[in-house]
């Protein structure tokens, strides 16, 4: 008979309250089980006392029996001394999946495109102010090398 030691939830709704029980793996979560061994109440604040209640020797027989705990409770021993829990690492945990991937991309593109055009139109803006700061010095020079001939016509004559 595989045994887990799990927690079995009860108490009212949005008001749970967890018993640490040792039970056939197969048995339902909240069905029968072989002995309660602890509780959990995850209203209290955590860094209450009566957070977690776990007997350690029953705890200890159990494990030294074949029990698997399960994660959470396997966390709630490893906090009590009881087991030694081996770290996780999941270097992909914080990774975006492929359709998030495809749309930042997606989104970079058109931001380059955006950046683009915001730079063509400032180039556009000020090209003609150049053109028309040209026309307007050659219509200066073009005047002045008029009022100049006009100048020399009036002293010849």
């Amino acid at each position: 008979m595989a045994v887990a030691i799990r927690l079995s939830r009860g108490g009212a709704k949005k008001r749970p309250y967890y018993r640490i029980v040792v039970s056939d793996s197969r048995a339902p979560r909240d069905g029968k089980y072989l002995e309660q061994i602890g509780t959990y109440n995850p209203m209290l604040p955590k860094d209450d006392e009566g957070r977690v209640k776990i007997d350690e020797d029953r705890a200890r027989h159990w494990i030294g029996v074949g029990a698997v705990p399960s994660d959470r409770v396997a966390r709630f021993l490893d906090k009590a001394g009881i087991v030694e829990r081996a770290a996780r690492n999941n270097p992909k945990k914080g990774e975006p999946g492929e359709a998030a991937k495809e749309r930042a991309e997606e989104n970079a593109a058109k931001a380059a495109e955006a950046e683009e055009a915001k730079k063509a139109a400032e180039a556009e803006a000020s090209a003609p102010a150049e053109e028309e700061t040209a026309a307007a010095d050659e219509g200066a020079a073009a005047e002045t090398a008029e009022t100049a001939g006009e100048t020399e016509d009036k002293a010849e004559g």
